[in-house]
């Protein structure tokens, strides 16, 4: 497996695959990304941001059947694997020791 250190882009991709359960496919990625972020997520990045976390083993895809919606297209759809689920965990717990360790931040008294 190739390297599994997240970028911050990387982390929020597979963060949103995760959320998205079942129905994890590109354009679902962008639309939840923008709700969530409040950024334009473009598709072109965020398949390539796919594909680099298909290749660090962080998440799987499959082919969904084809519909008469798309054309005949079928969608690909992403999960995240245990090495994806270890990762983020990992990412998360990495930023809550950091955030412990800020003099005068209490996470507590922010939320």
């Amino acid at each position: 497996m190739k390297g599994t250190n997240l970028g911050e882009f990387e982390e929020l991709v597979l963060l949103t695959i995760a959320a998205l359960v079942n129905d994890a496919y590109s354009v679902a990625v962008c639309d939840e990304l923008e709700k969530h972020t409040g950024r334009v997520a473009k598709l072109g990045v965020v398949h390539a941001v796919l594909n680099r976390l298909e290749e660090k083993g962080l998440v799987k895809s499959r082919m969904g059947e084809s519909t008469n919606a798309r054309g005949g297209k079928r969608k690909r759809y992403y999960e995240v694997t245990h090495a994806g689920k270890i990762a983020l965990t990992h990412a998360k717990d990495v930023r809550e020791s950091l955030w412990r360790i800020i003099p005068g931040f209490n996470l507590e008294g922010l939320i």
